[in-house]
């Protein structure tokens, strides 16, 4: 099992002078610390104008700056969003294939749609037609990575001529690639189409037992077209993440930000929302109560950790989502107010007592993995309709800006 960081960059209000440098800084020094832990994935997602949830609008500079600033960690979309409305296709591809040469190869590319009107509608995004958009543009921007030059499309949300897209990535054919899934139908979409799954939902073992059965039941199917180039067969799922020896102390570091992070999630897609006016912190503190306490207090008996308690807690989560076939677990330590001291101490703690368990055994079972996907991969990317590569006398010529000037034309008329 491998394990990773994910980032919204949450601030909720009241907002202080120098609330965000600290916030995107701290951020920085985690994945930095994460790196020199041996953590496998630091993931940042995208979002636009969501107020208190996530001031991650720009993750590509952040994960340039984590880039300088690490040495093997990998770096992740988690999600890009690739709608044309937001980012070009060949903007995305552009911007994928450089952070991947900067970082010797190590990007890994998340594909959203965004879910919230405040997005959508800012971007001018028609709600149900986002999943096709998004799939689209995914196609293409693998195409412009792999393709030289790339001939051009003409398709229903968007169009361009024949360019080369440069630069090409560092990663052949290009960087691996995954998609958002939230529910059983999105996990069927990725494993349809090759990606890798993103499971950005907080779900028990069992469900996530189900989900890598319909995901990997696809992925051996004939159902599996791979969108890409290649085939991501992997399954990435989400967990809190607050971990002490003291089981009280861990949940009091953790679980208000975690219980904000759902809270607020829920309150952007049910409830009217006055941008820039938001106090979703201050409305979830005041329906929240001595909550905190009350869980404490329940955790003294039967404890079924979610990422949250002692070392032995998150060891016994641990097993039984590799049981359940997840690939990769991704702690979500920054939400709410949690404190930037705490989520350090939770992964030094986590790379000491946790991690060297779950490393022992990863090559093996990675390997027993890919030998038994490699026929299903082999299939799923011989069923692919392949974009055409141009020969060199199909390749248009872009007329010049400038005429061509008349070099004989003096001679001419001498």
């Amino acid at each position: 099992m491998r394990f990773g960081v994910f980032y919204e960059l949450q601030l909720p209000k009241p907002w202080k002078e120098g609330d965000e440098h600290r916030l995107f800084h701290e951020a920085l020094d985690q994945v930095v610390l994460a790196d020199k832990l041996g953590f496998d994935y630091a993931w940042e997602v995208e979002h636009h104008f969501l107020d208190e949830y996530s001031h991650s609008s720009a993750p590509e500079v952040f994960l340039a700056c984590a880039a300088a600033k690490t040495e093997n960690i990998r770096l992740g979309h988690g999600i890009r969003q690739v709608i044309p409305n937001y980012n070009h296709p060949a903007r995305t591809a552009e911007s994928v294939a450089t952070l991947d040469l900067m970082s010797s190869g190590r990007v890994q590319l998340g594909i959203g749609e965004g879910a919230t009107r405040l997005e959508l509608g800012g971007f001018g995004i028609p709600a149900k037609e986002k999943r096709a958009m998004s799939l689209e543009a995914a196609e293409q921007i693998a195409n412009m990575m792999v393709l030289d030059p790339y001939p051009g499309f003409e398709g229903k949300y968007f169009s361009m001529p024949c360019r080369n897209v440069l630069p090409k990535p560092y990663q052949k054919p290009h960087p691996p690639m995954w998609m958002a899934c939230t529910n059983r139908d999105t996990i069927r979409v990725a494993a349809s189409l090759g990606l890798g799954a993103l499971a950005f939902s907080f779900v028990d073992p069992e469900e996530a037992k189900h989900w890598a059965d319909i995901y990997y039941g696809i992925i051996k199917s004939e159902d599996c077209v791979p969108l890409g180039h290649t085939v991501n067969a992997n399954i990435a799922l989400v967990s809190n993440f607050s971990l002490h020896h003291d089981r009280a102390e861990a949940i009091r570091r953790g679980h208000e930000g975690f219980e904000f992070f759902g809270y607020a999630l829920a309150a952007l897609v049910t409830q009217d929302c006055k941008p820039g006016r938001t106090d979703m912190w201050g409305d979830y503190l005041k329906q929240r109560g001595n909550r905190t306490e009350e869980v404490i207090e329940a955790a003294k008996g039967a404890y079924e950790a979610n990422g949250i308690g002692t070392p032995e807690d998150m060891r016994a989560h641990l097993k039984k989502l590799q049981e359940a076939g997840v690939d990769q677990v991704i702690f979500m330590q920054q939400a709410g107010r949690n404190q930037h001291a705490h989520i350090c101490e939770s992964l030094e703690l986590f790379a000491a007592e946790v991690m060297p368990e779950f490393q022992a055994e990863r090559a093996a079972r990675e390997q027993a993995k890919q030998e038994e996907l490699a026929p299903y991969i082999e299939a799923a990317l011989k069923r692919k309709n392949w974009m055409k590569p141009l020969s060199d006398e199909e390749i248009p010529i872009v007329p010049a800006a400038v005429p061509k000037p008349l070099v004989n034309q003096t001679k001419a008329a001498e």
